[in-house]
């Protein structure tokens, strides 16, 4: 579909595209996908895999001229552990309706909720109107509830749903399968307090209608999602979000699979209960 086709909030001023969107925040959909030619894939990836052996080679040279007698490092001699490694932490082994919860009063508690999260606020589920209520009672605050739904409400009302190819309840029409699903890559704390944290979630996703005559195929796309969290009864909420596109890498050489292929892999494939 063309930009303009659909618009999840008439408030935004953003052109639409075939992906589903939450509502309050910009369309994370970018340009449609192009793929290189393979000679200059090749070429790129010779490039960057020379870079990355040269690299390699300087690591190597220069190990343990910060190092002394006893095995120690000299300070300064090598960057901190990245922020981005993992801790290691199991996930939570706990969910309420389906959603995962229970995470810890930490930093990294926050982060885990927000990866999370994000996960379900760009799911299939959130197009349906039965599970939707669901899905808003157990992510956000309780004071931001009422608003929210209103505003998802008439985000993904019959006309948006309809635009997408969706029936009235969020259902694919028959020998079709809509797709909306997100991974979360990376995750951020932008600031964080005992009662509040700002949490970025860089993500991946594929998202569109599985079918062989859909003029809306499976795509993938690349945006960051904002959460602001709030620490109430026990657990993390969200009180606001937002999103934008990026970061993306350049776009590989992949063969596309054909639809049935991607339906296949959203029905036999699960997903995954995230931690920092």
């Amino acid at each position: 579909m063309t930009s303009g086709d659909e618009q999840a909030y008439s408030d935004y001023d953003d052109t639409g595209h075939t992906r589903t969107r939450l509502p309050e925040t910009d369309p994370y959909g970018g340009a449609p996908r192009r793929t290189p030619h393979r000679s200059s894939s090749r070429s790129l990836v010779t490039v960057v895999g020379v870079v990355v052996l040269l690299i390699a080679a300087i690591a190597f040279a220069n190990r343990g001229d910060g190092s002394s007698s006893d095995g120690s490092t000299t300070k300064g001699s090598q960057p901190h552990t990245s922020s981005t490694a993992a801790t290691g932490t199991r996930p939570v082994d706990t969910k309420t309706g389906g959603i995962p919860s229970g995470f810890a009063h930490t930093e990294q508690g926050a982060e885990s909720a927000a990866a999370n999260y994000a996960v379900v606020l760009v799911s299939t589920d959130i197009l349906k109107p039965s599970r939707r209520s669901e899905i808003i009672s157990q992510v956000f605050a309780a004071d931001q509830q009422a608003a929210l739904s209103d505003k998802f409400n008439k985000a993904y009302d019959k006309q948006f749903l309809s635009n997408i190819g969706l029936d009235a309840n969020g259902d694919a029409p028959a020998g079709h399968t809509y797709v909306s699903r997100t991974a979360p890559l990376g995750t951020k704390t932008t600031s964080y307090s005992d009662s509040t944290a700002s949490v970025d979630v860089w993500c991946t996703g594929v998202f569109g209608m599985a079918g062989s005559d859909s003029t809306n195929p499976v795509t993938s796309d690349w945006f960051t999602l904002t959460l602001q969290l709030q620490w109430t009864n026990g657990d993390w909420k969200v009180r606001s979000f937002s999103q934008k596109d990026g970061p993306a890498p350049v776009p590989g050489d992949d063969k596309a699979s054909n639809a049935d292929q991607m339906a296949r892999a959203v029905e036999e494939y699960g997903g995954f209960t995230y931690a920092r």
